[in-house]
């Protein structure tokens, strides 16, 4: 098992400052960032277990050592290294089922190499994924139930969405293809060959569609949290802030090979930080 969560909340913070969830974490009280860096620590060291190579049934075993873990944390009996996440989980009344279901997700990687799944099966991934790990952080962000839990369906399946379209050539690399079966059937696209379908003519009639879904989930979640309090959406609107613009960016780009990575600037998402991270 990865043993990622032996870290302190400051270590996890560490882990976390290559990605483009920390500045957004990093702004708020300490109580819910340490939180917050506990989780994400959880989902990195699940996700490395789904991205390493190696035997199925290693990878297999680890993730089930988790749910082992996680079911001891539940029931009152939490590993060493798990002290610093069951902390979180008691303050914030994090749901079981939440983490049980981000590793749920990562099987999904590891039981079989995705390519060209159903638009059912797609969204079932999106939900393990992305979208239980924002249920498990609107809890300790703060928002109202029910809001929480509408804006983690649609902000996660949004995020993840653009996240898939980022990561064409690089899942294709490694022999995955997220984009939806449908889609391609219906742009006369029939094989599930990563390079072979990302090479088709009509690779944008497929993106476009999931395009349109993510822009959907964006504008659901941008109309949740314009209802919310603003001090319990700040990091989420900056998450939103900085994947939407990627979005329309990669449509404005095109979808034929070469395709350049997309990302927001430094200097674009020090702007997004200052519009938003103050209350």
């Amino acid at each position: 098992m990865n043993d990622v969560s032996t870290q302190t909340a400051s270590d996890a913070g560490q882990r976390a400052s290559g990605s483009s969830f920390y500045a957004a974490m990093r702004i708020m009280p300490r109580e819910q960032r340490e939180a917050m860096f506990d989780i994400y620590s959880f989902c990195r060291a699940v996700d490395d277990i789904a991205d390493e190579d190696g035997d199925r049934g290693e990878r297999l075993n680890q993730l089930q050592n988790w749910r082992d873990n996680i079911a001891a944390l539940y029931a009152g009996t939490a590993p060493p290294q798990l002290r610093n996440l069951a902390r979180a989980v008691r303050r914030f009344d994090l749901k079981r089922e939440d983490f049980v279901a981000v590793i749920d997700g990562m099987e999904m990687d590891v039981t079989s190499t995705i390519r060209a799944p159903d638009f059912a099966t797609l969204d079932l991934y999106c939900d393990r994924v992305a979208s239980a790990v924002g249920r498990l952080s609107v809890r300790v962000f703060g928002i109202e139930n029910e809001a929480g839990l509408a804006l983690a369906h649609h902000l996660g399946r949004a995020l993840q969405l653009t996240n898939i379209l980022r990561d064409l050539d690089e899942d294709a690399g490694i022999g995955r293809l997220y984009l939806p079966r449908e889609a391609l059937h219906e742009a006369g696209i029939t094989t599930t060959e990563p390079a072979q379908a990302l090479a088709s003519p009509n690779l944008g009639q497929v993106c476009l569609r999931v395009v349109e879904r993510a822009e959907r989930h964006f504008a659901e979640a941008e109309a949740i949290m314009a209802r919310s309090p603003r001090r319990t959406v700040k990091t989420p609107r900056i998450m939103a802030a900085a994947y939407r613009p990627v979005l329309g960016r990669m449509a404005r780009r095109g979808w034929q090979a070469p395709r350049e990575r997309v990302s927001v600037s430094r200097a674009q998402f020090l702007w997004i930080l200052l519009r938003y991270a103050i209350v």
